[in-house]
């Protein structure tokens, strides 16, 4: 089974002075085809922790496991390190790609040289990302696509290499996710019977508190629709024994 994973890079989300909206609109994407996002990574623009979490995930890419999008910090100025951190994860120097160069050029004439066709300098061996807006491309290596930190930019671009790479995994893994209230539960006390439920019935049990204004427990299971379903018997029946009440979740 593939991860669908993300890296988020860029200090100026760390800081606060732009606010992240690459998490949930992947969500959203990968909800749409039936894909779950199994982890994200938020990174600053250092070039040693790029590099490391790459490299990682690449090398679990070995095992064809993670296809992982990257946003932010492919531009061409000073701060921006990604291109080079993602050549030496993969162990390859960064070399001019001759597509690349093409369309830089052709988007911005003689404006194109001395600095923006930097932005043409990928992983060698690397693929191209076209990009809708300025038709300045990202890349692909390993499973791994990096595309701008823009949002109108990063997000067609990403549903371009969805719809072009991975069609045949859309809506192929069968899942489910359901949850109740429980009224006053008091988390520490479900922690047995969700062990219990993990152990019997193969599925990821989450419990998710909340302490005002009226304090309650959403307690539920995710994964095949089959075992979820049983999952979600054994803990209305537990929530019972342990003397609470419960109530079925309606997203507001």
């Amino acid at each position: 089974m593939q991860n669908f994973g993300i890296y988020i890079i860029g200090d100026e989300i760390l800081s606060g002075k732009r606010q992240d909206k690459h998490l949930s609109k992947a969500i959203e994407l990968l909800s749409a085809r039936g894909l779950q996002l199994a982890w994200a990574s938020y990174l600053g623009d250092i070039p040693a922790q790029i590099t490391a979490s790459l490299k990682a995930s690449m090398e679990r890419n070995q095992q064809n496991s993670d296809i992982v999008f990257s946003f932010g910090g492919i531009g061409a100025t000073p701060d921006d390190f990604t291109r080079q951190c993602a050549a030496d994860a993969a162990g390859v120097p960064l070399a001019r790609h001759a597509g690349a160069v093409a369309n830089i050029e052709a988007q911005y004439g003689e404006g194109a040289y001395p600095k923006r066709v930097l932005m043409a300098d990928f992983p060698q061996g690397a693929a191209l990302i076209p990009n809708p807006v300025n038709r300045v491309a990202g890349f692909s290596i390993h499973q791994h696509y990096f595309v701008p930190g823009f949002p109108e930019m990063a997000h067609p671009m990403m549903e371009w290499v969805l719809d072009t790479h991975y069609a045949h995994l859309f809506h192929q893994t069968k899942y489910l996710e359901q949850s109740i209230i429980v009224e006053s539960g008091v988390e520490s006390r479900l922690i047995d019977l969700m062990n219990t439920v993990i152990t019997e019935f193969d599925v990821k049990v989450f419990s998710l508190p909340k302490l005002k204004p009226n304090p309650h427990v959403e307690l539920g299971a995710k994964g095949a629709p089959d075992k979820v379903l049983q999952a979600m018997v054994a803990l209305k029946a537990g929530v019972k024994d342990l003397g609470f009440t419960w109530r079925d979740f309606t997203a507001s």
